[in-house]
């Protein structure tokens, strides 16, 4: 399931989340904790290789003020082996999040809140056993290691110790800064402003303009049996932009907008003015769109943001948990056609500063660039750790979890179509009678079946290579293996979303990226209005 909510905060009046003790003296502390871990006796900033410096914070955040050290960690897995598991590990957390939202020219409802906590994981086989808990303690800790080993028994000869400690490695894809210190509360309300007016004064039809500002600063700490400590520092930011025109009585909508990891100085007033005009144009071109004809027919994706369609149609089908249950239409098909010669499809975490991208996955694994198929030809899935074990194959840095109080499971990253031959002209003039669909709104996908459906939010009708009006209400409807099989142009324009997408599977969301190049895909369905 996709959605295009960012990272926000709680809805509401503004208010601070009353902050524990620990936490309380952790935000009056004077030190910064995005650029160091901790401050060197003589008062010199000392430089540290990335992934020692991102271990030093997390420690610094999630151990030393509970009074914890590695010791406690190993003896928690300790305890956990003391029982006959293949797997198990454990998953610090700290979270501090800040959202504002801008409604009918002001900025209506602000939100900050401080999330910290611990998730305790064992497997057996394919079963899992599972513990979390806001209290970071070393009687909590001991207490969710002993509930969870007995989801094994005991071990008959001897406990399994855990392994040497290892840090793993990581990638330096991002800056490891917190987003919500990067901007005052004044300038960000400024900035909202900022979106506000532009886009009352691009168009006197502009009605009415919602605008959301939110940051996320993300520290984990991982510690595996296999001895495998990791840790990350993810900053996440996102602008949001929405607009309602109204000429004669009628209303319409659209939005714009985007984000990453990075502080909010991102957001200059070029990048602002850009996500308004998109918005407004969007808007207004809605304002002429006429009902959407339907049936079947040829269809042209635009790139980037479509890429959505890739990820619902393709990219969940391709997760190891579904193909290890047989449950996915892709289930045994490596080495196989699964779409027509000229696609190839990636998925990739190592793209620096996008919104799906990650030094380590959430189970300390080195994100990859994995390429799921390659001219047509289905060449692997996208694994975690459990998953990857049962099917005898590598974890591809794709374990990942909504927060400490949930498992991790294969998900997606960056996932996105490489480039083609063929101008976007050239194949929007290819189509005789179809759709030129530019932007989606969202969409889902049966995985077992692989039928996906997509709302167009913004699309177009085209007869003999001519774009002649928008439509509105165009629905796309298809099975992922027919469709990848339908393309018959792959346009030379490979983009890369905005930044504005986040994934649900499971009750879990993520961030994720999406991107493809204009694409010509023959006999889908339509579900119009007309």
């Amino acid at each position: 399931m996709w959605s295009t909510n960012g990272v926000n905060g709680r809805a509401g009046r503004f208010c601070s989340t009353p902050a524990k003790p620990v936490l309380r003296r952790l935000l009056e502390k004077s030190c910064c904790l995005q650029c160091m871990g901790r401050a060197p006796k003589m008062g010199r900033m000392i430089s540290r290789e990335p992934t020692i410096e991102r271990l030093a914070i997390a420690q610094h955040l999630l151990l030393e003020p509970f009074g914890l050290d590695e010791s406690h960690l190993t003896r928690a897995l300790n305890e956990i082996r003391a029982h006959k598991v293949d797997d198990a590990d454990l998953y610090f957390q700290y979270t501090r999040s800040e959202g504002w939202s801008l409604e009918e020219g002001i900025v209506k409802t602000g939100s900050f809140s401080i999330d910290q906590g611990v998730g305790v994981r064992a497997v057996s086989g394919e079963k899992t056993a599972f513990a979390y808990s806001d209290d970071i303690s070393e009687a909590s800790l001991l207490d969710a290691a002993r509930t969870v080993r007995s989801i094994s028994a005991a071990t008959q000869s001897g406990r399994a110790r855990v392994a040497s400690k290892k840090i793993a490695k990581s990638r330096s894809l991002y800056a490891g800064l917190d987003p919500i210190a990067s901007l005052d509360s004044t300038a960000k309300v400024k900035l909202l402003a900022k979106v506000d007016q532009l886009a009352r004064a691009k168009d006197t039809r502009v009605a009415q303009v919602m605008a959301g500002l939110a940051g996320e600063y993300d520290v984990v700490l991982v510690a595996r049996a296999d001895g495998t400590l990791a840790a990350d520092v993810r900053p996440l930011v996102r602008l949001s932009v929405t607009v309602i025109v109204e000429q004669n009585g009628r209303r319409e909508m659209g939005s714009a907008g985007g984000g990453g990891r990075f502080g909010l100085a991102y957001f200059d007033d070029a990048l602002i003015a850009e996500y308004v005009n998109d918005a407004v144009r969007s808007a207004l071109v809605n304002l002429e769109s006429r009902p959407a004809p339907a049936g079947e027919m040829t269809v042209v994706l635009g790139s980037g943001w479509p890429g959505i369609l890739l990820h619902e149609a393709v990219g969940h089908g391709l997760e190891g948990d579904f193909n290890r249950k047989g449950s996915s239409a892709f289930s045994g098909k490596i080495g196989k056609r699964v779409a027509a010669k000229g696609v190839t499809v990636l998925d990739d975490g190592t793209i620096a500063d996008r919104r799906g991208s990650l030094n380590v996955d959430d189970e300390g694994n080195t994100s990859q660039r994995n390429v799921l198929i390659e001219d047509g030809i289905l060449q692997g899935y996208i694994q975690d750790a459990m998953n990857a074990r049962l099917m005898g194959v590598k974890a591809t840095g794709n374990g990942r979890r909504e927060s400490y109080a949930h498992i991790p499971m294969p998900r997606m990253t960056n996932t996105y179509m490489l480039g083609g031959d063929k101008q976007p002209e050239e194949i929007v003039a290819s189509i005789k009678r179809g759709l030129y669909a530019t932007n989606f709104g969202g969409g889902q996908v049966d995985i077992t079946s692989g039928k996906f459906v997509f709302s167009a939010s913004e699309a177009y009708w085209v007869e003999n290579g001519k774009i002649l009006y928008p439509v509105k209400g165009a629905t796309i409807v298809g099975a992922g293996p027919e469709a990848l099989k339908k393309i018959s142009m792959i346009g030379n324009d490979m983009k890369l979303d905005p930044g504005v997408g986040t994934c649900g599977k499971e009750g879990q969301s993520v961030p994720v990226g999406v991107g493809q190049p204009t694409l010509r895909i023959d006999g889908l369905t339509v579900g119009g209005t007309a």
